[in-house]
């Protein structure tokens, strides 16, 4: 006999222990993805390794988890969703645990494989286990307490990874998690039960579907993380990886659509709310992980800050983001989402306004304001969001959907942190040719600056001839430090710029009656 209540039927009590079990799975999963980037120089002299080899030790972690969401639903109708739950929390903390013991390089990549493998289901599952703990009066709050965590998670990644790799050394950004795993089994065992309104029982495994699910993601992602470093199409290995990943993309869809138990249900992007969801969190998530990437790239290579700081930057957005949360799930109760959304996207549009007037003398607290008013906006943007697009999905594939919002919010973040690297690269390279171009030995400016800094330099017992020598270095590094800090200004601009595209699918989401409407029959 099953163990499950309505919402209706639990008491508070009940009701919030679930959502905090729930929210805790997603945190972990999500904050592990960005946790491990201010660790990674550290990594490659514990393993010997190069720049660009270390970075598999998070593209292997993406891709096994990306997989793992797409599959959500498929697993939990093969084993139970709580059993799929079960075991994706205790393979994500055995994964953790074997990372923080690899002494080689191979070893890291396997185990994190393994930790992605465990931690994909966490996400998707959780948000649908919290619509099922809230009844539809309280769905938006359902939807900030899981924007807490997905969101929440992220930024605040770079900050403890900083802080436990420079206190303990990097093996503890994995073991942290233990602890934290293990009270969450405990309390899903405890507290978290199937419906048993849920898809039960596979009658043949989609093999064929996996393969290609599995070729697709795979080629997706290392496009996405590797093109940039092997110069894209220049490389025969991204061509490949490209070419592999449209034929199997295509081949998927159609594929299952015809299979009568598919491995991913495309049939669920029947429903509108869940389409046009699912296309504006692709935006939000290139904007949310592509700043989580460039800021703490900018505050160390521009201002000068270590790991620690250069994390800590994104704390005022964490704090935000925390606070605004709930009060952006009660808004929605009461004003829908077309308001709300519209709302958050022109003050995040305006915080990147502000990002771009940085310059090279930037100090902490200019960085702050931006910061902290994208923080303010960003949940009464994905709160809405993430309620709308499921809000009309069959509570039968709740799990369906759920995996499909996720896996483009993860695209999105994936193609944002690609987007990023790609803008500064070409950015540094256009400005510092078109600054070149204002330099000249006719220039007063030019014969200025120079004239000072030989100056200088001899003043502290240089030789002449050498100090002419530094003294044009020492022009080329502040070309190159200010043709860099212009490429940071236009990938705000550009990530700003993004948000314009989403206004008119505002119109298109349903209204407040609507909404009201589908929550109050139940579904």
């Amino acid at each position: 006999m099953s163990m499950f209540k309505n919402p209706e039927e639990m008491s508070p009590a009940e009701r919030w222990t679930i959502a905090f079990t729930a929210v805790f799975g997603a945190f972990m999963a999500v904050m592990d993805t960005s946790v491990v980037n201010v660790s990674m120089p550290h990594m490659m002299g514990s393993f010997g390794s190069d720049i660009s080899a270390i970075t598999w030790v998070a593209t292997s972690y993406s891709i096994a988890e990306i997989i793992m969401v797409t599959m959500s639903g498929w697993w939990s109708a093969l084993i139970g969703r709580k059993t799929y739950y079960l075991a994706s929390f205790a393979l994500f903390t055995a994964g953790s645990i074997l990372c923080g013991t690899a002494t080689t390089f191979s070893q890291m990549i396997v185990y994190r494989i393994i930790q992605g493998i465990g931690g994909g289901a966490l996400i998707p599952v959780s948000q649908a286990i919290l619509r099922e703990t809230f009844p539809p009066s309280q769905q938006g709050m359902a939807m900030a307490l899981y924007g807490m965590g997905v969101v929440l998670a992220p930024a605040l990644g770079p900050i403890f990874g900083g802080w436990l790799t420079d206190a303990w050394g990097w093996p503890w950004i994995f073991y942290i998690n233990v602890p934290v795993c293990v009270l969450g089994m405990f309390l899903t065992a405890r507290f978290i039960h199937d419906p048993p309104y849920l898809r039960r029982g596979i009658q043949s495994v989609d093999w064929l579907g996996i393969g290609l699910l599995t070729v697709c993601l795979t080629g997706m992602q290392v496009v996405l993380e590797r093109g940039n470093d092997e110069q894209w199409f220049q490389s025969p290995l991204i061509v490949w990886w490209t070419a592999a990943t449209l034929v199997t993309l295509a081949l998927l869809v159609v594929w299952e659509l015809r299979s009568p138990e598919p491995v991913v249900n495309f049939r669920v992007l029947k429903d509108r709310n869940l389409v046009l969801g699912s296309v504006m969190g692709l935006v939000f998530g290139i904007s949310l992980f592509g700043t989580t990437f460039v800021l703490p790239q900018f505050t160390q290579n521009i201002l000068g800050y270590p790991a620690f700081e250069s994390g800590l930057v994104l704390a005022p957005r964490a704090v935000c983001l925390l606070l605004c949360m709930p009060l952006a799930g009660w808004a929605f109760q009461r004003v829908g989402a077309k308001p709300l959304v519209m709302g958050g996207l022109a003050v995040i549009v305006f915080s990147y306004y502000e990002l771009m007037q940085l310059s090279t003398t930037a100090g902490f607290l200019d960085i702050i304001p931006p910061l902290v008013v994208m923080g303010i906006g960003m949940p009464f943007m994905f709160v809405p969001l993430s309620t709308v697009s499921l809000i009309s999905v069959d509570r039968s594939m709740m799990t369906d959907a759920s995996s499909i919002y996720t896996l483009t919010r993860r695209v999105g973040g994936n193609i944002g942190y690609s987007l990023a690297a790609v803008l500064l690269d070409r950015g540094v390279a256009v400005h510092r040719v078109h600054l070149a171009d204002h330099i000249s030995e006719l220039s007063r400016t030019t014969q200025d600056y120079l004239a000072q800094s030989v100056h200088a330099l001899v003043a502290k017992g240089v030789g002449a001839v050498q100090a002419t020598q530094l003294a044009l270095a020492l022009l080329e590094k502040q070309v190159l430090r200010q043709a860099t800090m212009l490429a940071y200004n236009d990938i705000s601009f550009v990530f700003g710029c993004l948000f314009f595209v989403l206004v008119p699918m505002v119109f298109f989401l349903p209204g407040r009656t609507a909404i009201r409407t589908l929550t109050g029959g139940g579904r």
